[in-house]
């Protein structure tokens, strides 16, 4: 048996030659045969580059919850006010990323009304297969902002039970300082029974003792409203919060309904160019069958014409 021979340097040479008889010069050969190797990488279409956009935002939202998570559930970590900052700029990121997502749905629809043709059928199967690889895209987005304002609500439930835990105690001290002048009226009756200290001095004590009390209750009062106000405004904002992510869930379970629909529109127009194609091949059939009658039948008249 014969030896292989490894001919790939003479092969090289021979390309190497050819190109220097036609002009290429060192350096232009180098990148030419690096062309070959490494090739340039694809821009991506304006879809992608939206939808790649749309990921990092909804990962930026996520990586910001589970850095401010422990400031915002904790209120020993943060302030009020600095938890309401978190809370505005996670519903601001919701609101960006819901857009974005709305503008991908918008572009889709029009792309897909660009691309029904005659009795609104797509014609391309190629593109239709786009639109519903976008369709999956839009839909896997919208469920992963789902899941994030999902992570959200619940530590937006965990403040307002909080809020409500922290409402219970003092209502409870509220009541009981209202109790005080009763008790307080009782002691003096006690004390001027036992004529222990003269009058005088319990009208003063009686007078101050009215005095905190009435201070007390005007605080608890103040703080009360002031929860309270704190406990409509965290209803309204998660009323606000559920409605958007049922509006995000609704809108999911659309693309996902014209994802299928897509999905069977092709292989509707897939069925559609196979019935085409055999009713082209009978058509044909058909026309051989019908000449070679017409040849046939002609041949005999002329056959039969000579006979007579």
């Amino acid at each position: 048996m014969a030896k292989i021979r490894d001919r790939t340097e003479d092969f090289k040479d021979a390309v190497r030659q050819s190109a220097m008889s036609l002009g290429y010069n060192e350096s232009k050969l180098a990148a030419t045969m690096a062309s070959f190797i490494i090739h340039k990488r694809q821009e991506r279409s304006a879809f992608t580059k939206a939808a790649l956009k749309t990921l990092e935002s909804i990962e930026a939202l996520e990586q910001f919850m589970r850095k401010h998570r422990k400031d915002y559930v904790d209120p020993l970590r943060t302030t009020e006010q600095e938890r309401d900052s978190i809370e505005h700029e996670v519903t601001a990121f919701i609101k960006t990323c819901k857009e974005q997502i709305d503008i991908l749905q918008v572009g889709i629809t029009e792309e897909e009304k660009k691309l029904k043709g005659w009795l609104g059928l797509s014609a391309d199967s190629t593109n239709a297969d786009t639109i519903a690889h976008k369709q999956g895209v839009v839909l896997i987005l919208s469920e992963k902002l789902h899941s994030v304002t999902t992570q959200f609500d619940q530590l937006r439930a965990i403040r307002f039970q909080e809020a409500i835990n922290r409402v219970t105690p003092r209502r409870k001290l509220n009541q009981s300082a209202s109790s005080i002048p009763v008790d307080n009226s009782n002691g003096n009756v006690e004390f001027k029974e036992s004529n222990e200290v003269p009058g005088e001095h319990l009208r003063v004590q009686q007078q101050h003792l009215d005095d905190e009390t009435r201070a007390l209750q005007l605080e608890l009062t103040s703080l009360l409203d002031a929860v309270q106000q704190t406990e409509t405004k965290m209803v309204e904002m998660s009323a606000l919060n559920h409605l958007i992510s049922t509006h995000v869930l609704q809108q999911a379970q659309q693309i996902e309904h014209l994802y299928e629909q897509a999905v069977i529109a092709t292989e509707n127009v897939q069925l559609g160019n196979k019935e085409l194609a055999q009713a082209i091949q009978r058509n044909s059939s058909s026309r051989t069958f019908l000449v070679l009658f017409l040849f046939v039948l002609t041949f005999s008249i002329l056959f039969l014409d000579w006979y007579s």
